[in-house]
């Protein structure tokens, strides 16, 4: 047909140019949406960072640590420097026992999907004399809870003071290993290792890590966090046990 651009006929119809057709038009629009679609599927959008929630007492929390210098704020600092993509919550409140964890742990999931966390608690049911067994208890029943939602869990191990004598200690530094073990998630050992008892790595208080401490922190419980965040099978080397 001359002077026509031929699209397809229809009951033999007349032919129809490209800018006059109604059906065209309508077409090339849905097609044009389409391909929008594809590049921003395809190329534009980046992948969701993993949401850690840091999950604990005041040694997460960092009283007396500007924001930047908390746990959260430098482990994530710190994981993005090695190549993660990460978001690093601060799900941390002082004074926190392994009962209170419990009792705001449906809450803190509430905020929104994660996709691991740091369970760090028990150091104040320890400074607090509080029985090992319901500890034990507690942590058992939020380790099953974040499992329960999908939630890898990193575990940081407490250990006892010599406060409450031997069988005491004993029972308490059982608690971390044994639910390791019990439930499959990686654990870090005492989380205060290093830190703890160190004039120059705490506050004046004696008992809270300052910048430099929470920085060592980070270093230390980084490559377990790296650890349950990798693919199965991932080659990725860490130094995490």
């Amino acid at each position: 047909m001359t002077g026509c651009t031929e699209i397809f006929s229809l009951n033999d119809a007349p032919c129809q140019t490209l800018v006059a057709s109604p059906l065209y038009r309508l077409f090339g629009r849905w097609l044009q949406t389409l391909a929008v679609s594809m590049v921003l599927f395809s190329g534009g959008a980046e992948a969701a960072p993993a949401r850690i929630l840091a999950f604990g007492d005041s040694l997460t929390a960092g009283p007396g640590l500007p924001v930047d210098d908390t746990l959260p704020v430098q482990l994530q600092k710190l994981l993005k420097a090695r190549g993660n993509e990460v978001e690093v919550i601060n799900a941390g409140v002082s004074g926190d026992t392994t009962a209170m964890g419990l009792d705001r742990l449906d809450y803190a999931l509430g905020a929104g999907p994660v996709d691991a966390a740091i369970l760090e608690l028990g150091a104040n049911d320890m400074l607090n004399g509080m029985s090992p067994k319901d500890a034990r208890g507690n942590l058992s029943r939020m380790i099953e809870v974040f499992q329960a939602k999908g939630v890898k869990v990193v575990l940081a191990a407490m250990v006892s003071s010599n406060n409450w004598g031997q069988a005491y200690r004993e029972e308490f530094d059982s608690i971390y290993p044994d639910l390791a073990a019990k439930y499959g998630v990686t654990m870090v050992p005492f989380f205060m290792e290093g830190v703890w008892g160190d004039p120059k790595l705490l506050i004046g208080d004696g008992v809270h890590p300052n910048a430099a401490g929470v920085q060592k922190i980070a270093k230390k419980i980084a490559p377990y966090v790296e650890k349950i965040l990798a693919p199965p099978g991932a080659a990725k080397e860490s130094r995490a046990q």
